[in-house]
């Protein structure tokens, strides 16, 4: 079980976990054991994620999401496989608490009449100095 908040745990059977040997500092070790962990969590088919978390999910534009909606984390920052596979659980759980807050509405507001003419008196301004800087050819 892995536990997202209060009202959500992910059951064992959704999350596939394979392991595979990690590159980096290790010496002979890393090349004889399987340290590293990858972890698949399937979005689009989970029957556990609320219909609101899977569309936001399915939504974001991250590069760790298959066509197919599985969510693919590989841990390989630590030297043992438990602390890897703590570190991928966590970076699931923390993924899905992300998608369970909701966004804020954005509401559309006007310029203000006062900053309307700040911007206008700022761009008379620069035309102003731009004309000082030219030459006038006509004279010459």
């Amino acid at each position: 079980m892995l536990t997202i908040g209060r009202t959500l745990v992910l059951p064992e059977t959704e999350l596939i976990e394979r392991f595979l040997r990690a590159d980096g500092p290790g010496g002979q070790h890393v090349n004889r054991t399987e340290s590293a962990v990858e972890l698949r969590f399937d979005v689009a088919h989970s029957p556990t994620l609320p219909q609101a978390v899977r569309e936001r999910l399915l939504a974001r534009r991250d590069r760790r999401l298959t066509d197919e909606g599985v969510l693919v984390i590989q841990a390989r920052r630590f030297r043992d496989q438990g602390r890897n596979r703590d570190d991928a659980r966590e970076r699931l759980a923390e993924i899905i608490r992300a998608a369970q807050a909701a966004p804020k509405e954005r509401v559309a507001t006007k310029p203000t009449r006062a900053s309307r003419e700040r911007r206008l008196v700022g761009k008379q301004q620069r035309g102003k100095l731009k004309q000082t800087r030219s030459r006038d050819w006509s004279r010459e």
